[in-house]
């Protein structure tokens, strides 16, 4: 197991629970119990999942939630996914009212919710999004996804298939040209936009890091961005 994995090497897991692919209650109640029985985990990340289809009970994350399965087995935090540059099903309104549900839920049951969002190249979609998320009263902390440093090609195919917006206009932001895919792109320009943009009101938020380019090549770029800053 993954988990028992990262707790033996002292770190802390945080396994994910895909709604959809779940065939069964059981399914879901043996994986959840086995976490915190082999890997002592207390936090996890619950998604929907991008099967169209459930393959068993569960269509959706509050549909996990709803269980009670994670609050009594001594789960005391559960993230969330966040859309600041849009769902490709959902429109922004619809994405806000679903997160807003889970939020709530979350709380209901003694549980505290944080929010990691999907990668972008757009750090101005981001900061927008934070002040809109914290108008609406959801003072949970943020993970902002930050892709690490890959080559171009691949960026542009992991966006394409998590739709995630990569128009030439958003990711000249990102400070990349989509007409020269040769060479490796890193998220210098967005977290020097974030490093001057996050305000006061933006808070509680921190960077999570999607390592496309291997888990190696990203902590190199931060220790590298950390020593130049």
């Amino acid at each position: 197991m993954a988990a028992r994995e990262v707790r033996a090497l002292g770190f802390e897991p945080m396994p994910h629970f895909s709604a959809r692919r779940f065939k069964s209650a059981d399914e879901f109640r043996t994986m959840v119990e086995r976490m915190v029985a082999e890997a002592n985990v207390r936090r996890c990340f619950a998604i929907a999942g991008d099967s169209p289809e459930p393959e068993g009970p569960y269509a959706e994350t509050s549909d996990l939630i709803a269980t009670g399965l994670f609050e009594s087995n001594g789960i005391i935090a559960i993230g969330l996914a966040g859309h600041p540059q849009g769902h490709p099903n959902m429109s922004e309104e619809e994405c806000f009212a679903v997160l807003e549900k889970k939020y709530a839920m979350i709380h209901e049951r003694g549980m505290k919710p944080l929010i990691v969002t999907q990668f972008g190249f757009d750090p101005e979609a981001f900061l927008q999004w934070l002040i809109a998320l914290r108008e609406r009263g959801i003072d949970a902390p943020v993970r902002i996804g930050v892709p690490g440093p890959t080559n171009i090609a691949s960026l542009l195919k992991f966006a394409a298939r998590c739709g995630v917006e990569a128009s030439a206009s958003v990711m000249k932001k990102y400070g990349v040209s989509i007409t020269k895919l040769i060479g490796v792109a890193g998220p210098d320009r967005m977290v020097d936009a974030f490093a001057t943009g996050v305000r006061t009101e933006h808070h509680p938020v921190r960077l999570h890091f999607y390592p496309f380019g291997g888990l190696t090549r990203t902590v190199e770029w931060i220790e590298k961005y950390n020593a130049a800053h």
